[in-house]
C-alpha cells in the first residue's frame, strides 16, 4: 500500500489540507488523518464521531433481558418442584435474573462495539510517522492514483505542510 502525506504542526493547517484534498477530488475515506491529540473542534477529527453504540447497547440489553426472563421461566417449568400450592414462576426471583442478564447483554454488546469501532485488533495496514508522537498531525492519501500524485503533493504543500513524505505501508498486526 502506498501513501503520500504531509505533517502539520498546526491543526488549522491540517484542516486546510483536509479541505484541499477533498476539493482536489480525493474521496473522504481515502484521506488518512493521524493525530496524538483529539482536535474535536476541527472537521478532520469529527468524521469518525458518529457511532451506533447506544442503540446497539439497548438492543443487547433487550436481548439479554428477554433471554434472562426465558431462562428463569422455562427452567422453572422444566424442573418443577413441589411448592405447596405456591406459584412456580415467581416474579421477584425472575426479575433478579432478568435484570442481571439485561445488564450483562448491554455491557457485552458495548464492549464488542467499542473494540470493533476502535479497530482492536487491527489487521489492516495504517500509515504512521513517528513525528505524530511529537505532536504533529499527519494528513495524507492512501493508495493515490499515479496521475494525481503531483496534485496531492501540491495541495499538501499549499496548506502549509512542514514536510511531505511518501511511504510504503506494510501490513502489521497490532493490538
Amino acid at each position: 500500500m502506498q501513501a503520500v502525506y504531509g505533517l502539520y504542526s498546526d491543526p488549522s493547517r491540517a484542516q486546510r489540507a483536509f479541505d484541499s484534498l477533498r476539493a482536489a477530488g480525493v474521496e473522504e475515506h481515502g484521506i488518512a488523518v493521524v493525530s496524538s491529540v483529539p482536535w474535536e473542534e476541527y472537521e478532520f477529527a469529527r468524521r469518525d464521531r458518529r457511532t451506533p453504540m447506544a442503540w446497539l447497547a439497548a438492543l443487547g440489553g433487550l436481548l439479554g433481558g428477554v433471554s434472562g426472563y426465558l431462562l428463569a421461566g422455562l427452567t422453572q417449568k422444566a424442573y418443577p418442584i413441589p411448592t405447596g400450592g405456591m406459584a412456580i414462576n415467581v416474579p421477584w426471583t425472575n426479575g433478579i435474573i432478568t435484570y442481571e442478564l439485561t445488564m450483562l447483554g448491554a455491557i457485552l454488546v458495548t464492549l464488542i462495539t467499542l473494540l470493533i469501532s476502535a479497530h482492536i485488533p487491527d489487521w489492516t495496514p495504517r500509515v504512521y510517522d513517528p513525528a505524530v508522537a511529537d505532536g504533529c498531525i499527519l494528513v495524507g492519501v492512501v493508495n493515490p492514483r499515479h496521475d494525481s500524485r503531483v496534485e496531492i503533493e501540491r495541495s499538501l504543500r499549499e496548506a502549509g505542510a512542514d514536510s511531505i513524505k511518501e511511504a510504503n505501508v506494510t501490513n502489521r498486526w497490532r493490538i
